[in-house]
């Protein structure tokens, strides 16, 4: 399955998710039934994935977790939150690079409007499924 079609089922399970449970409810919510919603839609998730945290060639032995983690490619970062700050979309870009991962998501299901709060940021533009 190529990161497109990932894409369209994660944006797909999102819709699911926020039209069942409303916004407002705690991060941890929204995170247990994406996972529902992901599975059912025949992706491989993973949560609270450990990422290393390497200076100059050594390990800070840090505990960052990733929330989600779809096909061992796609990263989702989730909030509940007011608003998106531009902190929330660099520490997405963040977690991608230390992960190694081409894709990613930011979602916030504390709005009135979820469409406009699913922000895909790549990692490696020269990912042919990225193009």
């Amino acid at each position: 399955m190529n990161l497109n079609e990932i894409s369209y089922r994660i944006r797909g399970a999102v819709f699911d998710v926020y039209n069942e449970l409303g916004p407002g409810l705690l991060e941890k919510v929204y995170e247990q039934a994406l996972i529902i919603e992901l599975q059912n839609k025949e992706l491989q998730v993973q949560n609270q994935v450990p990422i290393e945290v390497l200076y100059k060639g050594f390990d800070l032995d840090l505990q960052y977790r990733l929330d989600l983690l779809v096909n061992e490619q796609v990263v989702i970062e989730l909030k509940s939150v007011e608003t998106l700050l531009p902190v929330h979309h660099k520490q997405l870009i963040t977690y991608l690079k230390l992960a190694k991962k081409p894709l990613g998501f930011l979602i916030n299901f504390n709005t009135d409007s979820i469409k406009d709060n699913i922000i895909r940021i790549a990692n490696d533009k020269n990912h042919p499924d990225l193009k």
